[in-house]
């Protein structure tokens, strides 16, 4: 039987639902024997593969316009789009941010902390992701199938989705399955 590709990526996040994700711990030896992790951060393969995969992941918010190419790449080439972390489905602490202008975030944040050289300024580059106008949720640029709250999301619960899905079952996450424990 052929494996489940599964595509991962990281917008606006801390990686705490990256770190989640290894709590799985042994079980995630036998998830390997179901999927190919086809693309993720901390591999050499950035993008999904151009011809698609099974279920993509997304952790974190979408904040600037790097993320929102990012979101909008993975949409397109996952069958089924998860996303991951209270970031990534309702914005999170990023989108504290929305609270202040992204100029002023900018400004704020190279110019007047306590750890900006006296010559602090905004950086300014083409090759720099500008940040959008307000953080927002994955699921405000992009349709998402299943979202799995959670800061970060228990290990069980990504076990529960993750096997649900290798099952061919869309995961009920309510009540107890928010929050599964063996």
């Amino acid at each position: 039987m052929a494996k489940v590709k599964v595509a991962m990526d990281w917008l606006d996040i801390c990686s705490g639902c990256e770190m989640s994700l290894l709590d799985i711990d042994e079980r995630i030896v036998e998830l390997v024997k179901h999927i190919e992790l086809t693309s993720s951060p901390i591999t050499d393969l950035k993008h999904p593969p151009k011809d698609g995969v099974d279920v993509g992941i997304l952790t974190g918010a979408v904040a600037n316009t790097h993320q929102l190419e990012v979101a909008l790449e993975m949409r397109e080439r996952c069958k089924i789009l998860i996303s991951m972390g209270d970031c990534a489905v309702f914005g999170g602490i990023s989108a504290m941010r929305n609270f202040f202008g992204a100029e002023d975030v900018l400004e704020f944040a190279y110019t007047k902390t306590a750890s900006t050289d006296s010559n602090g300024a905004v950086p300014r580059s083409d090759e720099l992701a500008k940040l959008l106008p307000r953080v927002m949720a994955l699921n405000e640029v992009v349709p998402v199938d299943i979202h799995l709250p959670g800061c970060p999301p228990p290990a069980d619960s990504i076990w529960y989705v993750l096997t649900e899905l290798l099952a061919g079952r869309i995961p009920e996450l309510s009540g107890p399955n928010l929050t599964y424990n063996h």
